[in-house]
């Protein structure tokens, strides 16, 4: 196995696991922070559009995680810097 070869398959490797990490902890965050909204809405009925928007600010926030997970998944496979110094270094 060349040299290009591994780099395309850790890069792919990287990006995939970057990907199943990163997007279990804000799933998890995310159906916990829903579950404790939905019991304060039962609770408290006359709160529920306070309850909500706070939940869907909350949601935003816990979810960009997840989307800079993405951001860089994508950068690994497609912009990967590790390419141009390993094309400069060979001499490619």
């Amino acid at each position: 196995m060349d040299s290009d070869t591994i780099i395309a398959a850790i890069s792919i490797f990287t990006a995939g696991l970057t990907i199943a990490i990163g997007s279990i902890g804000p799933a998890l965050g995310e159906g916990r922070a829903l579950a404790q909204a939905l019991s304060a809405i039962a609770q408290q009925p006359d709160e529920a559009s306070t309850i909500t928007r706070t939940l869907f600010v909350g949601l935003a926030m816990v979810e960009s995680t997840a989307i800079y997970c993405f951001v860089i998944s994508m950068i690994l496979i497609f912009a990967n810097p590790f390419w141009n110094h390993f094309l400069q270094s060979s001499g490619g």
